[in-house]
């Protein structure tokens, strides 16, 4: 059973439409999530419209190394920055 303990507004009507073959519910501005994907899920009788995470640093870092690596033939400009001196602080 689902428990509402994260609802922070009471529950508010909200109007079915058709959108081609899919049906389509208009989320009243109370209610709008983040992002432009959500999850849906149906527990029971109930949806649940959830909204999509952003993937954290460790799925970054996956994907990055799923990426091929730099080679010789990338094309890099020259960078002029000769190294900082060293300061005397005592």
């Amino acid at each position: 059973m689902t428990s509402r303990r994260h609802a922070t507004t009471p529950p508010k009507e909200a109007k079915l439409f058709r959108n081609n073959r899919s049906q389509a519910v208009r989320i009243p501005v109370e209610f709008e999530l983040p992002g432009d994907k959500v999850l849906i899920s149906r527990e029971g009788d109930r949806l649940v419209i959830e909204p999509v995470r952003k993937s954290g640093l460790a799925a970054l870092l996956g994907q990055w190394a799923k990426e091929p690596p730099l080679g010789p033939e990338d094309d890099f400009p020259e960078i002029n920055d000769s190294p900082v001196k060293p300061e005397d602080i005592f």
